[in-house]
């Protein structure tokens, strides 16, 4: 299948209308087409299941969580948990994803996952009301908190423009494997929230980016500590009034997401998902500039036959 073409066959063109060079060659998973892969692949984007089954079929795609995740490591996964809103409200990352993503990180060997995020509304609200406290729970995670200044450090940003300094949670530090897991949606100030973006929640000291340019600082501080693994969540996507948004009606059922260890990659694949032309995203641009990740998703395809982008529709 042309992969410009992929789109009447993954369904849902009017959401994803314009997004056809996200997803590549699109395989159905039973159709045996599907060749099982080894950590081949730069992007993966999958589309049609259940936050959880895609993101098994993805890591399928990428050699399975062990090729990430070692026996008796540390793993601390940072999805988006600012909001004090339900699931389906879009604000925050989906509890069966961070699920997943824990339950797997275990079954590779992981010896502690913790989750945490500094939140905009009341912490403990924002994890109890997302469904992510229980969710980490219930996967043998722990829920952290970031509620204090005295759990951040302060480090040095080597190679900012703006940003030459933050306050780092003590856990990122301490990790050694560090999952981000934002949910893709609209962002008043950034314009979207998407891998880059979501490193935010690991600082303290988020006013100074917002009055010294948002995107430079986005750009400046994505190189600090680049994730070991980006899973951008589009299954419930908050097109309007974001971060927070107003109500559902804000929010369109996407069921989609997004893999890939190249923040800037996954961030231009998500503009495209979401609609809007990622060389309107200032901080996308400003990364690629920088030399963060790759803005080329063609590149990404065209590279050599180990250096590409998968899609997968789940049915």
């Amino acid at each position: 299948m042309d992969r410009r073409s992929f789109l009447l066959r993954a369904a849902g063109a009017s959401v994803l209308a314009g997004t056809s060079s996200v997803f590549g060659n699109l395989k159905r998973l039973n159709d045996g087409m599907w060749e099982t892969s080894t950590n081949s692949f730069d992007l993966v984007a999958i589309k049609g299941g259940e936050p959880d089954v895609m993101f098994t079929k993805g890591m399928e795609a990428l050699g399975g969580m062990s090729s990430f995740v070692k026996k008796g490591q540390k793993v601390v996964v940072k999805p988006n948990i600012g909001w004090d809103v339900p699931p389906e409200r879009g604000g925050n990352t989906n509890p069966k994803l961070v699920s997943e993503i824990i339950k797997q990180c275990y079954a590779a060997g992981a010896k502690e996952v913790v989750v945490f995020d500094n939140t905009c509304d009341n912490w403990r609200r924002s994890y109890k009301n997302s469904g992510i406290a229980l969710a980490v729970t219930d996967a043998g995670g722990r829920i952290a908190p970031a509620s204090s200044e005295g759990y951040f450090q302060n480090v040095t940003v080597t190679g900012g423009r703006n940003l030459t300094q933050a306050k780092v949670h003590e856990l990122i530090l301490e990790s050694d494997v560090f999952i981000n897991v934002p949910v893709l949606k609209n962002h008043g100030s950034a314009q979207l929230t998407m891998s880059m973006k979501n490193l935010m929640g690991i600082v303290w000291d988020r006013r100074y980016w917002h009055s010294n340019d948002l995107h430079q600082c986005i750009a400046d501080f994505a190189p600090y500590r680049k994730p070991d693994l980006n899973v951008l969540d589009a299954y419930y996507v908050m097109k309007r009034n974001g971060p927070r948004g107003v109500s559902l009606e804000d929010v369109v059922t996407m069921k989609a997401q997004l893999i890939s260890t190249d923040m800037v990659s996954i961030d231009t694949a998500g503009a495209r998902l979401f609609g809007i032309d990622p060389n309107d995203i200032r901080y996308i641009q400003i990364a690629a500039q920088q030399k963060v990740g790759r803005a080329d998703l063609d590149q990404l395809n065209n590279e050599s036959p180990r250096r590409k982008r998968r899609g997968i529709l789940v049915e």
